[in-house]
């Protein structure tokens, strides 16, 4: 094999290992592991140096630590970089740009500040407080392992404009109580309430509902004023805790549409349907979860949905105490709904399932629009039900045309 292969086979692998995670490579979810668990400790020593007694007897460890963490953090970034070349839209661009706009990236930066000021502290000599705050942020780095902070990050992006407003609202309605207490209270304290920038402290401390009672006013009506900016604080405080609330519960119904759109996508039944059409048959489907062994449905229940397996697997009784099994993207329960009778079979799950429901109006809809799809479940079915009737056979299939039925089954249902 060639150096340069060779080399691009190392460099993929750093870059599924570090960019990618997850399941890309054997080795990503401890190397993921041990930087988190780095990063932890980072955050540990930083506070725990601030603590006299132990900055005095363990400083030599906090420096090694400190020293030990920065050539981790440093391989890391020198890697991240190396292999950023690996990235689909990053690969059409000649190395160095790719490398550098890769490098530009807001991770990336904080990434490079978690490390850098150390090497610059031994080129021009820097305040050693100074370069203990830098250290903060190599807290920041749990961002890129966290889910939740990057769902996060994307919400406060895209509620920016909101939030933005609400914090315009709120300085609006801290200048007004300033101002108002400002003139109510001047006289009786002038010691306090000097300049409207001295009442702002009063002002910020009652609308976030803190009341510190370092400062009060002691006037009537700038009692009543007081009274005013803490009802108003009740609700425009708590609008930006709204804002991000709602973002937050977009986001999720974002990714759950995401996921059950290629889930949907990769069902054969959905094959000929075009993007529009399957994001509709989306909204036709609610879900429900099933715990290894327990019965999604037993012999007798009345057909009241069709079932799509999502993620796990489910195994079909088909009698004689026979089993076929059911895994992700096939269906189930089609015929018992289309003929409006009960279940002819016991369906049980084997590991831990997620299912999608299309229940008979939902069914109803989608099948006056494609047509197609009712004749599809009702060939399926067909195939379906001579392949069980071959299972359930003490001697199995007897004749070609039953195993060929078995391998058309097989291929409908992969």
């Amino acid at each position: 094999m060639a150096a340069g292969t060779v080399w691009r086979n190392w460099r993929r692998k750093v870059h599924d290992i570090l960019e990618v995670g997850g399941d890309a490579h054997p080795a990503a979810h401890a190397v993921t592991g041990f930087i988190v668990v780095l990063i932890v400790l980072n955050a540990i020593a930083f506070a725990a140096e601030t603590v006299d007694d132990l900055a005095e007897h363990y400083q030599v460890y906090f420096q090694a630590f400190n020293v030990f963490s920065v050539i981790v953090f440093s391989i890391e970034y020198a890697l991240r970089v190396w292999s950023c070349v690996e990235i689909p839209m990053l690969s059409r661009m000649t190395p160095w740009r790719a490398r550098l706009k890769f490098a530009t990236r807001p991770m990336m930066i904080i990434d490079l500040l978690a490390f850098a000021p150390w090497y610059v502290h031994w080129i021009y000599p820097i305040d050693l407080r100074v370069l203990r705050v830098f250290r903060l942020f190599r807290l920041l780095k749990l961002v890129r392992y966290s889910p939740a902070l990057q769902t996060l990050g994307r919400v406060l992006a895209d509620e920016y404009r909101a939030l933005l407003g609400a914090l315009l609202i709120m300085l609006v309605l801290l200048l007004f109580a300033s101002t108002g207490i400002y003139f109510l209270e001047r006289t009786a304290q002038p010691e306090v309430f000097d300049s409207i920038p001295s009442a702002a402290w009063w002002a910020l401390a009652t609308l976030t509902t803190v009341g510190y009672g370092d400062v009060v006013p002691i006037t009537p009506l700038g009692k009543l004023l007081g009274g005013v900016v803490m009802l108003l604080g009740v609700g425009m405080f708590a609008l930006p805790i709204a804002i991000i609330a709602t973002g937050f519960s977009q986001e999720a119904n974002r990714h759950q549409f995401v996921v059950t759109w290629s889930m949907v996508a990769r069902v054969p039944l959905f094959a000929t349907m075009d993007q529009s059409e399957i994001a509709e048959v989306t909204k036709l489907l609610y879900t429900r979860n099933y715990m290894p062994g327990v019965p999604m449905v037993r012999t007798g229940d009345s057909g009241d949905g069709m079932y799509l397996i999502a993620s796990g697997e489910a195994q079909v009784d088909v009698g004689a105490g026979k089993h076929r099994v059911l895994k992700e993207g096939d269906f189930f329960g089609e015929m018992a709904l289309l003929e409006h009778r009960r279940h002819k079979h016991d369906v049980v799950a084997r590991t831990r399932c997620r299912v999608y429901v299309l229940d008979s109006q939902a069914l109803a809809r989608l099948t006056r629009r494609h047509p197609e799809i009712l004749s599809r479940i009702r060939k399926v079915a067909k195939a379906r039900r001579e392949v069980d009737a071959a299972i359930a056979s003490p001697d199995g299939p007897k004749t070609p045309r039953a195993s060929k039925t078995s391998k058309r089954s097989a291929k409908t249902q992969s």
